[in-house]
């Protein structure tokens, strides 16, 4: 059986006196998390008219090659970084290629 791709779109609503330092945080994964095996795609954007919303696009090949992203040193330094600095739960959205 094939090992399906995992597309995620993730969005964080960012408390506005952290956003720089989350920002930062965010940028520091984006160079290693592209090198990674698996990855296709990490985009890491904000909402038009809304910086403190950031919205994370990506596509790994397989549940396992994002699971070896989750448990990447610099990606749980980021999960770490953002506890007590959102607005409120992160929107997690899972989705799928049309076929």
């Amino acid at each position: 059986m094939k090992d399906s791709k995992v597309i995620i779109l993730a969005e964080l609503s960012i408390l506005p006196e952290f956003l720089e330092e989350i920002k930062a945080l965010s940028a520091a994964t984006l160079a290693p998390t592209l090198k990674e095996p698996g990855c296709e795609t990490f985009y890491q954007t904000a909402k038009e008219g809304d910086p403190n919303s950031l919205v994370f696009f990506e596509v790994f090949t397989s549940k396992a090659t994002h699971d070896l992203h989750l448990e990447a040193d610099y990606t749980q330094r980021f999960f770490a970084g953002v506890q007590g600095k959102l607005a409120g739960k992160p929107v997690m959205t899972n989705l799928s290629e049309l076929t």
